[in-house]
C-alpha cells in the first residue's frame, strides 16, 4: 500500500520513528495524501500539535478553522515535502481514532517526494480538486464555537497547563483565544 508521510525537512532517503506523543517512538503515516499535507503546517511547537482535521460520515476530510483565516496563516509561505513510502500491511499498525493513520516502529525508505513550496497554495489547489472540505470559521454558528472552545478547555485541564502557562500550547491558546484561556484560568 502507498502511504504518506509531511514533513518540513528535505532531502529524507528513510523515514525513521520518533517519539512523540505516544508511549514509543513511531514512523506516522497516512493513507491519504492532503492528510500528510496537513502535518506541513502545525501552528505549535511540538512537543504539542495543532492539526484540526476530521473526516464527514462519507470519509472526506475536512479542515475546521477554529479562529479567522486560520488555514491562510498556518499555511502561508511553509515550505514542505510529501513523502511517498510503500508498505506491506503487516509492517503498520492503525493509529486509533485516525481511520487514515498507519503507524511502524522500523525506519522505511522513501519511494518519492513531492515539494511543496507554498503549503496555503498548494492547499487550494487540492480544495478546489475536492481533497478537503475547509470548514471557515466565519460559517460557524455561536453554539459551534461554544462546542470548540468547551474542547479547548477539557484539554486544557487534560494537560494541566495551568501548572505550564509558558509552554507552546497554552501560548498558542491564549493568543488566539485570550478568553478560553480566561475562563480555563477562573475555574475552581
Amino acid at each position: 500500500m502507498l502511504l504518506y508521510h509531511g514533513s518540513n525537512t528535505p532531502d529524507i532517503k528513510i523515514l525513521k520513528p520518533r517519539q512523540a506523543d505516544h508511549d514509543r517512538p513511531y514512523l506516522y503515516m497516512t493513507t491519504i495524501k492532503i492528510v500528510a499535507g496537513f502535518y506541513l503546517i502545525n501552528t505549535v511547537e511540538r512537543p504539542y500539535y495543532w492539526f484540526p482535521y476530521g473526516f464527514e460520515e462519507d470519509g472526506t476530510v475536512h479542515y475546521q478553522e477554529w479562529y479567522p483565516n486560520a488555514l491562510r496563516e498556518a499555511a502561508e509561505g511553509k515550505k514542505g515535502y510529501i513523502y511517498t513510502i510503500e508498505a506491506k500491511e503487516e509492517d503498520t499498525l492503525p493509529l486509533p481514532n485516525i481511520p487514515c493513520a498507519r503507524l511502524a516502529v522500523t525506519p522505511m525508505p522513501v519511494l518519492d517526494c513531492q515539494t511543496i513550496t507554498d503549503c496555503y497554495k498548494w492547499l487550494m489547489e487540492q480544495q478546489k480538486r475536492g481533497a478537503f472540505i475547509l470548514k471557515k470559521y466565519t460559517d460557524k454558528t455561536p453554539a459551534q464555537l461554544a462546542s470548540m472552545h468547551g474542547q479547548l478547555i477539557q484539554y486544557l485541564n487534560e494537560k494541566n497547563m495551568k501548572e505550564n502557562p509558558a509552554c507552546s500550547y497554552a501560548k498558542f491558546i491564549q493568543t488566539k483565544f485570550p478568553t478560553v484561556w480566561e475562563a480555563y484560568i477562573k475555574q475552581i
